[in-house]
């Protein structure tokens, strides 16, 4: 499938035109080739700002690539906010780009998460399209440097021509992460089929309009 104009103009949720979005996205990317500029904005998300499954709203304007880049940094940000800001800052530099997201069962053993969720399961991660070289190429920008070092995984990188979903194993070869359901990708946030999912396998969650938060975390309590 090739672009198409809705994969480069700015959305609610991928807000290219926001101020700071702009700003990011020159920053780490202006003035370089396609791909050098897309392999340079994966870096710069994927450790720029800190990976947290708690930090999670169910409010559709909690969704908002700037928000990622304005808020304080000590909150960090979920698979989704990383996505939505790689995704927005590659259109600013004209770099065609869609969301991805895809149930992914999680064997990295993260028992305060399962049990907050109550499944293994990841619903809705989300990753990001990016066409480069005449194809799409996926890539995930979700776990940053000192996240994998902390769980013995070594981290995701990106070359600007294969694919980088995630890792399936850590250095030991156990298992690590694996799609189950795959939700297909989206020229911007389909905000009502992730709520819809939620609201499949997170039931209590979606109900009480809150989202887990572990002790001591930082960021609001809503996530």
């Amino acid at each position: 499938m090739d672009p198409t104009p809705a994969h480069l103009r700015p959305t609610a949720a991928l807000d290219s035109d926001h101020p700071a979005v702009v700003a990011f996205a020159q920053r780490i990317g202006g003035g370089l080739p396609p791909k050098d500029a897309a392999i340079a904005l994966f870096f710069a998300v994927r450790d720029g700002l800190r990976y947290t499954p708690w930090r999670v709203r169910f409010e559709r304007d909690a969704f908002r690539a700037s928000d990622a880049l304005l808020r304080d940094p000590a909150e960090g940000g979920h698979c989704i906010d990383k996505a939505l800001l790689l995704a927005a800052s590659a259109r600013v530099l004209g770099i065609a780009s869609r969301l991805h997201f895809a149930n992914v069962r999680n064997h990295l053993g993260t028992g305060q998460l399962e049990a907050a969720l109550g499944t293994d399961l990841l619903v809705f991660h989300g990753y990001v399209g990016l066409y480069l070289g005449g194809r799409w190429v996926s890539a995930t920008p979700a776990f940053n440097r000192e996240l994998c070092a902390r769980l013995g995984v070594p981290p995701l990188g990106f070359d600007g021509q294969s694919d980088a979903v995630f890792q399936r194993e850590d250095r030991g070869g156990g298992r690590l992460l694996e799609i189950v359901e795959d939700h297909g990708h989206y020229a911007d946030l389909p905000f009502e089929r992730m709520i819809r999912q939620w609201e499949i396998h997170y039931p209590a969650l979606v109900a009480t309009g809150r989202w887990p938060k572990p002790k001591g975390a930082p960021g609001p309590s809503q996530g």
